[in-house]
């Protein structure tokens, strides 16, 4: 008989068909009364496949009493109650590593959309416009002050980067590392000496609002924010009042405090990239992140240790 599994987040097709195969799989968006269902079948879910931006509501792994994992398929854990699952003798596991050249590489294809406005460049030349006039002046990308927050996999991922622009690089965390980088112990402070400041942390209650109006107002008038972090990490009505009035120069953003809604209000700002979170989103990656949690799934199941066990 196959584990019971329950399944929140929607996976590649190869994932899928491997979920089938080996599980007893119910989707979670193709259950018509979510508490009626939980009440008759909750007590049977021994897994639960969920995405990083989903995690798993405490509420709801307290009504699933045989829960033996939560596999994450994807690198962020800030949806998920750590505590609570500890205390629910729940294991939780991501897939990280995979990942991390992609998302640095949309980081660094954000800084070049902003600072050489290519979004604007490319409808200047769809629209028909380039045979009688010329976009406006864009601003060099390359030998500038680069700042990143969280000079983890992603960070350092990010700074590999961009050591091929001619600038300089510093960072900032909870304690420096061993890096040829410069250390920044506060924020603020690498804010204040950087042109370019790159979020690139994990998200937890402690870094929840971190980039606030008084941090913006360190990076200054020509200054450019690229998130591939979390929403949550940036006070994001600082940040729009911030781009609307010309305290920092312009930002590139692909995550958002409510995905997915991002606020209205940047949707016509010339000096800001928006892009669906999709920083991890190639084909490749995803394949390789759909397998990681399927290794994660099968050490569970077989009493092995779990490749990337966060609980």
């Amino acid at each position: 008989m196959p584990e019971k599994l329950l399944q929140l987040c929607g996976v590649l097709p190869a994932t899928q068909a491997v979920l089938d195969a080996r599980y007893d799989v119910s989707r979670w968006t193709g259950i018509a009364d979510p508490d009626a269902w939980l009440s008759e079948h909750g007590a049977t879910v021994r897994a639960v496949v969920t995405g990083g931006h989903l995690g798993i509501e405490t509420a709801m792994a307290e009504r699933l009493p045989s829960l033996g994992i939560v596999a994450i398929n994807g690198v962020g854990y800030d949806r998920v109650d750590l505590d609570a699952m500890r205390r629910l003798g729940v294991r939780v596991t991501n897939t990280p590593d995979v990942l991390t050249d992609d998302v640095a590489d949309l980081a660094i294809a954000l800084m070049l959309n902003v600072m050489r406005q290519l979004p604007a460049a490319e409808r200047h030349v769809r629209d028909g416009l380039w045979p009688t006039s010329q976009p406006s002046l864009a601003r060099r990308a390359s030998g500038l002050r680069y700042g990143i927050v969280g000079l983890g996999r992603i960070g350092q991922g990010i700074a590999a980067r961009l050591a091929g622009f001619g600038g300089s690089i510093a960072y900032t965390g909870p304690n420096p590392k061993q890096s040829a980088h410069r250390y920044h112990a506060k924020l603020h402070d690498l804010a204040a000496a950087s042109d370019v400041l790159f979020i690139a942390t994990a998200a937890s209650g402690a870094t929840r609002g971190l980039v606030d109006a008084s941090v913006l107002e360190a990076l200054g008038p020509q200054g450019v924010l690229i998130n591939v972090a979390r929403g949550s990490i940036i006070d994001e009505p600082a940040l729009v009042e911030a781009l609307a009035t010309h305290k920092i120069w312009g930002a590139g953003l692909d995550v958002f405090d409510d995905e997915p809604n991002a606020p209205e209000a940047l949707f016509t700002m010339a000096n800001v990239s928006l892009a669906p979170h999709v920083g991890s989103a190639t084909a490749e990656t995803r394949d390789a992140m759909g397998k990681l949690m399927l290794e994660n799934l099968d050490a569970f199941f077989a009493n092995a240790d779990l490749p990337t066990a966060v609980v």
